[in-house]
């Protein structure tokens, strides 16, 4: 167990307590908690690529800590009316089509590597500003305008889009070339 790895179970352990804030309504500390869970994305990375301590274990539990977070947000926030559900088809399909692809390798045995493209990094930063503008704008209802996160709710709908038909695409070819 190293510092990077040790992050990224913080990330996982802070998923419920999360979803339990937002089920309570304390908007502005899940929104801090939330915020937390995502400095110790970044810093996982960098100092597992600083530190030269980037494991097995590590590749797969960042993708996944990042999977609960977001897709535990999302839904909870649709439960609470403040996302759309159709935002949260399109973002938790795209993971569930991305994880039916990764088994499929798996079974066919197509050796692959487990990395995210950048177009994925794109799209997981786009759910995240989505999940802090609506904390941020429910957190402080008295100064924003909520209609204004309605272009994000789109932006982020399309890179999801985007990113899950390169998912699809690169894994075609995967089965392809094996």
């Amino acid at each position: 167990m190293n510092i990077p790895n040790l992050l990224t179970l913080l990330r996982i352990i802070l998923v419920p307590v999360i979803v339990i804030l937002l089920m309570r309504e304390a908007f502005l500390l899940a929104l801090i908690l939330f915020v937390v869970a995502g400095i110790t994305d970044c810093l996982d990375g960098f100092l597992a690529r600083v530190l030269k301590q980037q494991t097995v274990l590590g590749s797969y539990l960042d993708p996944l800590a990042d999977k609960a977070l977001i897709a535990t947000s999302f839904v909870t926030l649709s439960i609470l009316g403040l996302i759309p559900g159709w935002l949260v088809v399109i973002v938790i399909s795209r993971d569930l089509i991305i994880l039916i692809g990764f088994l499929i390798l798996i079974l066919m045995a197509v050796s692959f590597e487990m990395s995210p493209a950048h177009v994925s990094k794109a799209t997981t930063a786009l759910q995240i500003v989505t999940i802090v503008m609506v904390l941020s704008f429910r957190s402080m209802e008295f100064c924003c305008d909520y209609r204004l996160i309605v272009p994000m709710f789109w932006l982020t709908a399309i890179a999801t889009i985007i990113s899950g038909f390169y998912y699809i695409y690169k894994g075609v070819k995967l089965i392809n070339k094996a």
